[in-house]
């Protein structure tokens, strides 16, 4: 590391703080919610905003390829000092996820039923997470925009602005549930209503933060291309199809676990919380990746790109260390404040120790995920998942079911591994890192 500077890693942390903050506070969103439906006197409401909230979610993490695609474009076109083609992805960005959105709310009856085979309930807990949906549908092309934008700004390395609109999407979401669920007694629909507002006062304050930055006037925003909008499409197709394998691959580890009983799903439900503080870290590094790896592909310095990809490593294998050490001293203490079930505790302990070593398994597949989107190449991205799915995950799955939930942990540390190893060979293989 000698040769990189103080200024080189303050540069990485410029775009991957902020972004760590805004990964901390999203979460907060759905605990504010939780916390004021969760005193109403009957549980039937959480439970609706809790099943609502989760296929909504589903939808919209399906729906990331959208910032991803978008960061990469942009991060080049920004490398190479491309106003006028930054101007025109974020146009097509939004054309996309305003087709997105539209084709959500069209699609309401489907999602319904779909819901409906996956999850049981009885008609009073349907009509209350039917309501919840339905309004909140009304905000999908605001979300889907709110991902083009957070790509821009990704993209152009301006990530306090990502945090800000973060937080303003927290603080009117909060100061709404207050309103409308306590104030104005509209339980289940005052927690959706609040939730589609802040997504619209968002999706307008990003808006106008990215056609300032881009200095783009009223009347005068550049035609989209069709070739381009081709590019894109492409580009999002083999990210969708990335993510569906994972999600995938992540829902098997819930489906399977019940098959253990209740205490291993509640057990398995507790150690997943590690992975979501493991990606807090690692995707803030990750998109530090994005924005640096495609600057530097756009200015065509394959000296640059050489040089952010071994930095923005060196800070993924840090953190990865880091998030090990923790786990290994506090683990049964972290357990501790998300459970107070002792049969829970005591289940989760036993498998503590594949989360302590998952950090430094894992790590990898989320920094190469940060390459991979900042060069743009999403059919190395989704070919590599696709490759981890078959010869890592389902073998180690298939192999250690008599080994039962430690089988399906050891699945899981596999499939992170497979997609290291399988994007590593993919980038090598391919010359990703080899400019013309």
């Amino acid at each position: 590391m000698s040769h990189y500077s103080v200024a080189d890693h303050r540069k990485v942390f410029a775009i991957a703080l902020p972004m760590i903050i805004s990964n901390i506070a999203a979460p907060m969103l759905g605990l504010v919610d939780t916390a004021i439906i969760g005193h109403l006197p009957d549980a039937i409401y959480l439970s609706a905003v809790a099943l609502g909230a989760m296929a909504i979610n589903f939808i919209y993490l399906l729906a990331v390829f959208l910032r991803m695609s978008t960061t990469g474009v942009v991060a080049q076109s920004y490398g190479a000092q491309d106003v006028p083609a930054q101007q025109r992805h974020f146009v097509h960005g939004l054309l996309f996820a305003l087709a997105l959105g539209l084709l959500c709310l069209l699609m309401q009856p489907l999602l319904l039923w779909a819901l409906w085979q996956l999850v049981s309930g009885d008609q009073a807990l349907q009509t209350l997470t039917n309501s919840y949906i339905s309004i909140r549908l009304w905000g999908a092309p605001a979300a889907l925009t709110n991902l083009v934008v957070l790509g821009v700004l990704l993209g152009r390395q301006q990530s306090k602005s990502a945090m800000s609109l973060v937080i303003l999407a927290n603080l009117v979401n909060v100061m709404l549930d207050v309103i409308l669920i306590i104030g104005l007694g509209m339980n289940v629909a005052g927690a959706a209503w609040a939730s589609v507002t802040a997504e619209w006062v968002t999706a307008i304050a990003g808006v106008v933060i990215v056609t300032r930055s881009l200095q783009m006037k009223l009347g005068q925003w550049p035609r989209a291309r069709w070739q381009e909008c081709k590019q894109l499409f492409s580009l999002n197709q083999d990210i969708l199809i990335r993510s569906i394998v994972l999600q995938l691959c992540m829902a098997m580890m819930t489906a399977y676990a019940s098959y253990y009983g209740q205490v291993t799903v509640a057990a398995n439900a507790v150690l997943m919380q590690f992975l979501m503080l493991i990606s807090l870290g690692l995707d803030g590094i990750a998109y530090a990746t994005e924005a640096l790896l495609g600057q530097a592909k756009g200015q065509n310095r394959r000296d640059r790109l050489r040089h952010w990809f071994w930095l923005t490593l060196f800070w993924s294998a840090i953190f990865a260390l880091i998030y090990s050490l923790l786990f290994y001293f506090f683990g049964l203490n972290i357990i501790g404040l998300i459970t107070n079930i002792p049969e829970v505790i005591e289940s989760a302990g036993l498998y503590l120790p594949w989360l302590i070593a998952l950090p430094l398994l894992a790590h990898w597949s989320y920094f190469f995920d940060g390459v991979y989107i900042g060069l743009s190449h999403s059919k190395a991205m989704r070919d590599s998942m696709l490759m981890a799915a078959a010869f890592g995950f389902l073998p180690a799955w298939w192999l250690t079911q008599a080994w039962q939930n430690h089988g399906l942990w050891f699945a899981l540390s596999v499939f992170m591994v497979s997609r290291g190893l399988a994007q590593a060979w993919l980038i090598k293989k391919r010359g990703m890192l080899q400019l013309e």
